[in-house]
């Protein structure tokens, strides 16, 4: 795809994604409501009369900036799809999502947010998101069940939301828990085999 010039001379995919880089700590620190369209501008180096041009005024940046960061259900789609253990699935699905929040460290401050304070972009993005992802783990775990890989019994949707606590609340839980916790990259792969040993063997010797 072809892209023109801004009225600032900037290419208008390359304008287009500097505003929302710029806008996602910003956001993620003040909220919509909390920062202006000069500040906005200002963090990208742009005139303010770009955030109109490209997206029609500050909400439709936010919406912009939120879509971006939920940005994982084609990857979602990909891995149910995908001709592989039931198992290999929800370890797939572990992986993208630490990749996502190693790829976007505001990401969970969008997610309370919109849970608590929810602004109009929570129907629209929000929680089609959640529920996609959310759905597709009941799908694969439905699946695993028909197929006897899961014990009977199990409640299927507060496994699979167990599981999806367990990645999200570590990454949630990280500037309350820097002193006490290795949050680090490098541990990624241990977290994911502890992630994935919890969820199919539970704690119990």
């Amino acid at each position: 795809m072809q892209y023109g010039m801004g009225r600032t001379g900037v290419a208008d995919n390359d304008c287009r994604n500097n505003l929302i880089a710029a806008a996602v700590p910003l956001f993620a620190a003040k909220g919509l409501n909390g920062v202006s369209v000069r500040e906005l501008a200002g963090a990208a180096g742009v005139n303010l009369s770009m955030i109109s041009y490209y997206f029609g005024g500050k909400e439709g940046l936010y919406a912009a900036m939120l879509t971006e960061q939920f940005a994982i259900l084609g990857r979602l789609e990909e891995i149910q799809q995908m001709e592989v253990d039931t198992l290999q699935k929800f370890e797939l699905y572990v992986r993208a999502t630490v990749s996502r929040y190693r790829r976007n460290p505001y990401l969970l401050r969008f997610y309370t947010s919109e849970l608590t304070n929810p602004t109009a972009c929570f129907e629209t993005i929000i929680k089609p998101a959640i529920k996609r992802v959310v759905q597709m783990l009941l799908d694969t775990f439905t699946d695993g069940l028909d197929h006897k890989k899961f014990r009977d019994g199990l409640n299927p949707a507060d496994t699979v939301l167990a599981l999806a606590g367990m990645i999200n609340f570590y990454f949630l839980l990280e500037p309350a828990t820097a002193e006490l916790v290795d949050h680090s990259s490098e541990r990624d792969e241990e977290l994911i085999r502890h992630i994935m040993d919890i969820f199919t063997r539970g704690v119990l010797r």
